[in-house]
């Protein structure tokens, strides 16, 4: 089952037009233009959806987007990006832009803590007064179950051996290294935990095995998982693994890293022993810093350190105006940008509910849209497409809906790769006009 662009724009259930108008400038950014101000910290997938539909469905709301980074850089298409499939232009967007064309101002600080009692945020730039505020700050790493506490073996791992799946110069690390790769065993791991983005691992070994069979380079992908097995599209990934690149990718399950060598390139799992030539480590994660920072963060059966929220209201546990969106989420849902993005629309629904003092609304599901690339040339994807159910009984939230398609091969993998785009190219018209 291929999906079409019909499909995908239905699937988003959130694509509206908007009118452009200008930002507010910087200068006016500590003052309160209205009575109401809501300040979002974190402009990634979640936070900017959050921006937007406040600002669409409260008009009067003074909105304030607050985000370390100047540039928007998708995690989502670049894997495309480490093969030269993609430019880095087509996944860079401008934070102005999305503010001009929405009505709220964006704020290039980061934020440093919370007054809460008082509601001040504090940040690189300033204090910043709110009468309601949303962290959306994504992820950390969590390094401690890779090192063992071990600070100097972090602080080699995050700058030698990056994993790639933050904003920033980590993924440029990863270019350099997989196009400068000559020969032997490059190394790639899986997380255990809710980790971002759960196919992304498989579709890089993919991608990456794809690369070094096109330019002939005796060397193989070696893919250390600490799962059990392949966490989501596993028959997809499997048939690609054993189908495409037999001799370029090796798979290994059930391989949690008890020892590395960084001087040896040497590692260590419960059962077996690997040499290296380069690698690129991706450790578990946990929530942003900021959570802990401010003291809204707890730890989950899935990480450390998440968001210590309603799962149903996304309402900090004993605050009445602050929330939690996006990868900080507690719940496990998948951390992709489709699920943030959507997910985003409903809290903008929450808070603006309590800006107008309007009754409880009823839950919404976000929507795991999730297109995942196996090879280049041809270009041939799968993909999963599901929203999520809500159990009472036990309070956990599992996949209500899902659909499919993990067959690679013929018009189906070719169309799926072609949807790809266009749901990229959707979802960036959403966020930036």
């Amino acid at each position: 089952m291929s999906m079409t662009r019909r499909d995908i724009l239905k699937a988003l259930g959130l694509l509206v037009s908007t009118t452009a108008t200008a930002s507010i400038t910087k200068n006016s950014i500590i003052k309160k233009s209205n009575p109401q101000r809501v300040v979002i910290v974190g402009g990634g997938w979640s936070g900017l959806s959050i921006a937007k539909n406040i600002k669409m469905l409260s008009k009067e709301t003074d909105v304030l987007l607050v985000e370390q980074n100047d540039k928007f850089i998708s995690c989502p298409m670049s894997n495309l990006w480490l093969v030269d499939k993609v430019s880095l232009e087509y996944l860079t967007h401008d934070y102005e832009e999305a503010a001009n064309n929405n009505n709220y101002t964006f704020l290039n600080a980061k934020a440093l803590d919370l007054d809460k009692k008082n509601n001040i945020l504090h940040t690189t730039s300033g204090d910043l007064n709110y009468d309601y505020i949303i962290f959306a700050p994504g992820i950390d790493y969590d390094y401690s179950f890779l090192t063992n506490n071990n600070l100097v073996l972090e602080r080699r791992l995050r700058q030698e051996y990056p994993a790639g799946f933050k904003h920033g110069t980590e993924q440029l690390t990863l270019k350099n290294k997989i196009q400068n790769f000559k020969n032997g065993n490059f190394i790639m791991t899986v997380p255990a935990g809710n980790y971002r983005c759960l196919p992304a691992p498989y579709e890089r070994a993919c991608l990456v095995a794809d690369y070094f069979k096109s330019k002939n380079i005796n060397a193989k992908v070696i893919l250390l998982d600490e799962n059990n097995d392949i966490t989501i599209k596993e028959h997809g990934f499997h048939t690609a693994f054993e189908e495409l690149y037999s001799g370029y990718l090796e798979y290994y399950p059930n391989s949690k890293i008890e020892y590395i060598d960084l001087d040896e390139k040497f590692i260590e799992t419960e059962f077996q022993e690997f040499y290296f030539d380069d690698a690129s480590f991706y450790p578990r994660v946990k929530g942003a810093k900021i959570l802990e920072k401010v003291g809204i963060a707890k730890d989950t059966v899935f990480n450390r350190l998440e968001g210590n929220i309603d799962g149903l209201t996304y309402q900090v546990i004993g605050e009445e105006n602050i929330f939690i969106s996006g990868d900080a989420r507690p719940m496990g849902f998948s951390k992709s940008g489709n699920t943030s993005s959507t997910e985003g629309l409903y809290v903008a629904k929450l808070v603006v509910n309590k800006i107008n003092n309007n009754s409880h609304i009823s839950w919404e599901s976000p929507t795991t849209l999730c297109f995942s690339a196996v090879s280049v040339n041809p270009e041939q994807a799968i993909f999963i497409n599901s929203q999520y159910s809500y159990n009472k009984k036990s309070k956990t939230f599992g996949f209500a809906t899902p659909k499919t398609s993990e067959v690679w091969k013929g018009n189906e993998g070719l169309e799926n790769a072609k949807a790809q785009y266009n749901w990229a190219d959707a979802m960036y018209k959403y966020m930036f006009k």
